[in-house]
């Protein structure tokens, strides 16, 4: 176990690994994170490295989260200037809701789960307040219809890694086209990381059993409110996932 995620420590603790089975490692799934890379083309140079599907996609789905966050907070702007006005006149506020009953504020809060779901997956309720959110707020339809996008390149049965760059290309252009500010981040993390991320459809190898793994641990450790004696609490990790 190495502490901390710092390049140097991790090299030197994998390094401590025969070269010759470092060597026969042929593919490594990673998220977009500058130093996983490094570690992972230091220590095992062989391996074709590939940027984990659900890594790219949540790079998405927190831009366009971020988009209907900074919508909430102009539409909590906006009632808090209607109530102090009504408050100056002497007027009891009530504010504006929607045939669903959601004020903007609900409406926008309430909308954080569904943005993050397939509309196919939607419940009956979820679908009334898309259809609201996204009349309100074209940019936040947009910016949802270009993350589901991006899913379904990945869900495509795509067996040619030039085909899958043409696909990607294509979606850059349309999110660039939208020019919003906070899927800056995403398209830097396509240009650096074009090659391994067209690498998944060679496989379509991902880390999603790492990650589950990893959450399992971290609520495993939440309930001890931290670790103190670690061989013991690996222990205990072997024992009941092992």
């Amino acid at each position: 176990m190495v502490h901390g995620t710092k390049s140097g420590d991790v090299i030197m603790a994998l390094n401590k690994l025969p070269r010759s089975l470092r060597l026969k490692v042929e593919e490594i799934t990673l998220d977009l994170s500058p130093t996983m890379k490094l570690i992972a083309q230091r220590c095992f140079p062989n391996a074709t490295l590939v940027s984990d599907r659900f890594h790219v996609q949540k790079l998405m789905n927190e831009a366009v989260s971020d988009l209907r966050i900074s919508h909430r907070w102009k539409a909590m702007d906006l009632e808090n200037a209607e109530m102090a006005l009504a408050k100056e006149v002497g007027r009891k506020f009530i504010p504006h809701t929607f045939e669903n009953g959601d004020t903007r504020k609900q409406l926008l809060a309430r909308s954080r789960i569904l943005i993050m779901k397939h509309f196919s997956r939607w419940t009956t309720s979820q679908k009334k307040r898309a259809e609201i959110l996204f009349h309100e707020y074209p940019d936040i339809k947009e910016a949802y219809d270009a993350s589901m996008s991006l899913t379904g390149i990945y869900n495509e049965n795509i067996k040619d890694k030039g085909i899958a760059l043409t696909r990607f290309a294509k979606w850059y252009d349309r999110v660039e086209r939208l020019d919003c500010k906070y899927f800056k981040s995403v398209t830097e993390s396509m240009q650096n990381n074009y090659g391994t991320i067209a690498n998944y459809f060679d496989n379509r190898s991902t880390n999603a059993s790492a990650e589950s793994f990893n959450a399992k641990i971290k609520a495993f450790r939440s309930q001890f409110r931290g670790v103190r004696d670690i061989p013991f609490f690996i222990y205990r990790l072997e024992k009941l996932y092992a």
